[in-house]
């Protein structure tokens, strides 16, 4: 046999096994949040809010990840995770220890999440979800516009 064959059929089988399919879990928003949730108070009853932000950012990764690797429940993992982590901001903020840079990053995942929801087909529904934890958070801003936190402005979409 032809040592190039050899080669080229190497290659191939390699090539071949690299494209195959795996089988590969769905995402779950709302496990993650658990995981990081208990990760932060693991050492401390204090949630540590940097991480908080960084598990708030990922909203609009995980909107599209779990909808698209969970078709029957991703939307409700998504959905769940984003409610647990504003549910986490409301208690900060009864306690007086909700941070203006988490609010910002809250505030800006929900522009996110609202624009992949319109903009992917399926995940029109998810703007229910979007809507609904824009309410929770702006019940904590300042009266009477809403536009504040703490005295301080809010990330808004055109700001």
């Amino acid at each position: 046999m032809d040592p190039s064959m050899i080669v080229t059929r190497s290659l191939f089988n390699q090539f071949q096994v690299e494209m195959e399919p795996t089988q590969s879990q769905p995402t779950d928003y709302g496990r993650f949040v658990i995981h990081i949730v208990k990760r932060t108070t693991q050492q401390s009853s204090a949630i540590d809010q940097a991480m908080l932000r960084r598990a708030i950012g990922l909203a609009s990764s995980y909107l599209v990840t779990d909808t698209s690797t969970n078709s029957e429940h991703g939307i409700q993992t998504w959905s769940t995770g984003f409610h647990r982590l504003v549910d986490i901001m409301v208690a900060l903020h009864s306690r007086g220890e909700l941070e203006l840079e988490t609010v910002n990053e809250a505030s800006k995942a929900c522009s996110e999440c609202w624009s992949v929801a319109g903009t992917w087909r399926g995940m029109e529904d998810c703007r229910q979800c979007v809507k609904e934890v824009a309410a929770k958070l702006k019940k904590l801003l300042d009266e009477p516009h809403r536009r504040t936190y703490k005295g301080f402005k809010v990330y808004t979409p055109s700001s």
